[in-house]
């Protein structure tokens, strides 16, 4: 009589929700996801928002019983002044709210130091900045980990755990996923030096090559890396992987075999890849959400809990369609083409209990603008009209210091200014444009140097960012020449600037610390510390009756 076989356990779906660059955007940001309108074009769809992004989690979670809730890094400071007022606290307690359990470290999340990053994870409310922590309520922390696997301390481990496991299931088909996160080797040039003393950041694809096998070891049948590094891609498909570039390719490019999984973010991009070879001999599945919870993405692992691996994988970005908006650059209805999520009603009440303590100064009103300004996209390494603005503002704030000059870098800002249909421009949106509180720094630098800052951005040594200058200061330059040597002129007040000459410069402490690649402003001279950037712009457009939005070109791009 034959014997009764075993049946074979059946595969095992584990759902991975992900989010990245949450930066305490606790209310909608007023800000639209470019998604197809199965026309062939694409439709601006108002998306984010700490509700809504919930509801978009909860319905995930409702879809997979196996789920686990992660995020790429980036998920406090740059934020809203609702969060940023409060030290971040209710950022963190709208994650625990939502289920998060793993964040990698991003680079913002350094801004205040590594010890008030420390005070987010463990709670309590020691103060390590200026403003006061548990205004209120008493902090408890995050309930989810941070991990670090390349961030480390003096004496070589790391700052928070490298890695983490969860299991789901039992018996035959119990399977086990583990995670790997990390933040980006380059911190220390997007941070204040003080912030991140003690600290050191490794390579990115050497710490993770080390943690594969540790997990794989402890049983983990699939291997997901949380990774605050990202790429770029063409197109407004979120679901798109056209020509990606960007820092997160080598890493990947130098991976060993055994990760299946790669969730992304720092760029602000959003994209579903499949990208090189893991360890069952089929593409890493890349993805990343974007910013400030427009997006979260769906991930669905297969795993096969006989073999231990992962079989299948499929990833999509749902658009978290919230309220919609209008500004001075129109209205962004609602549209029917993507589900609209009603916001939960417990983090509703939460983040409004922060917003109300904020809401005066939020609500503030500073000036006017002539219309609005923004840089040529939000993620474009050209300042712009914006950029101008803020770069003439801090020259206005600086004269006493006998500043000539100013410069602003773009990334530095992060987002566009949409004033009212009457063109009044509120301290919130200001300080969205800039929140990072940085003092402006006046310094001596010679004509030399002034041509070498702005080639500190044109230069093939790192991300390439075209420095804004203040009004007066105008320069060409060809990126078809040598790295170092691709300014073609530059011009102040219809001069050109003298190698040999001393100007005044002004840039925010950030800058003038060598931050973003700019070390040539480390050798400025005779520094004298000068009023907050966001403060200096208020005083900037407050100052006539209708601030005009500059149009001029000053940075202008000539051949190829």
């Amino acid at each position: 009589m034959p014997q009764a076989t075993s049946p074979v356990p059946a595969a095992v779906e584990v759902g991975i929700i992900a989010i990245n660059d949450f930066h305490g955007a606790l209310e909608p940001p007023r800000a639209a996801v470019a998604a197809p309108d199965q026309k062939g074009g694409s439709i601006p769809v108002p998306a984010g928002g700490a509700a809504w992004l919930a509801s978009a989690v909860d319905q995930l979670k409702a879809q997979h019983p196996n789920h686990v809730v992660v995020a790429a890094g980036d998920l406090t400071s740059a934020s809203q002044l609702a969060s940023s007022l409060h030290l971040d606290e209710p950022a963190v307690g709208v994650m625990n709210r939502i289920g998060l359990e793993f964040n990698a470290v991003g680079n913002h999340e350094f801004d205040r130091g590594w010890k008030e990053l420390q005070r987010l994870q463990n709670g309590g409310c020691e103060k390590n900045t200026r403003l006061q922590p548990c205004q209120l309520e008493q902090f408890q922390g995050a309930k989810y980990e941070y991990l670090s696997a390349s961030t480390y301390k003096a004496d070589g481990t790391t700052l928070f755990p490298a890695t983490g496991l969860k299991s789901f299931g039992t018996g035959a088909r119990k399977v086990t996923v583990g995670f790997i996160g990390l933040s980006l080797k380059d911190v220390p040039t997007l941070v204040s030096p003080d912030e991140v003393a003690g600290l050191t950041f490794g390579d990115e694809a050497e710490a993770i090559n080390r943690e594969v096998p540790k997990l794989k070891a402890e049983g983990a049948d699939a291997v997901v890396v949380l990774i605050h590094q990202g790429g770029y891609t063409t197109g407004s498909d979120p679901n798109g992987c056209d020509e990606l570039t960007g820092a997160i390719r080598p890493i990947l490019d130098h991976l060993n075999p055994g990760v299946d999984l790669v969730v992304s973010g720092h760029t602000h991009w959003q994209y579903v890849c499949q990208y090189g070879q893991s360890g069952g001999d089929t593409p890493i599945l890349l993805t990343s959400a974007g910013v400030y919870g427009k997006l979260v993405t769906d991930i669905t692992l297969t795993i096969d809990p006989i073999h231990h691996r992962v079989i299948a994988k499929k990833a999509h970005n749902v658009i978290v369609q919230s309220e919609g908006y209008s500004s001075g650059r129109g209205d962004v209805p609602n549209t029917a083409l993507y589900p609209q999520f009603t916001p939960r009603a417990d983090i509703a009440s939460y983040v409004s209990a922060y917003v109300k303590d904020a809401k005066d100064l939020i609500a503030r009103p500073v000036g006017k603008l002539s219309g609005p300004a923004a840089k040529p996209s939000s993620e474009s390494n050209q300042g712009g009209p914006l950029g101008n603005l803020i770069a003439d503002g801090q020259l206005y704030a600086s004269r006493s210091a006998g500043a000539q000059i100013a410069f602003t870098n773009p990334f530095g800002i992060r987002a566009p200014i949409d004033p009212a249909p009457d063109g009044t421009v509120t301290f919130g949106q200001i300080y969205l444009v800039q929140p990072f509180n940085n003092n402006l720094v006046t310094m001596t630098l010679t004509g030399a140097q002034v041509r070498a800052v702005i080639e500190d951005g044109l230069d093939d040594d790192g991300t390439k960012q075209v420095l804004a200058a203040s009004t007066g200061l105008k320069f060409t330059f060809d990126m078809s020449r040598p790295s170092r040597s691709r300014v073609v002129s530059l011009t102040l007040n219809g001069k050109p600037v003298d190698p040999k000459a001393s100007y005044r410069v002004t840039v925010v402490q950030f800058l003038a610390e060598g931050g973003d690649g700019f070390s040539t402003f480390k050798q400025g001279m005779d520094e004298v510390r000068g009023i907050i950037d966001n403060e200096a712009m208020q005083q900037w457009i407050a100052a006539v009756p209708i601030r005009q939005v500059p149009t001029e070109v000053r940075a202008v791009k000539i051949g190829d």
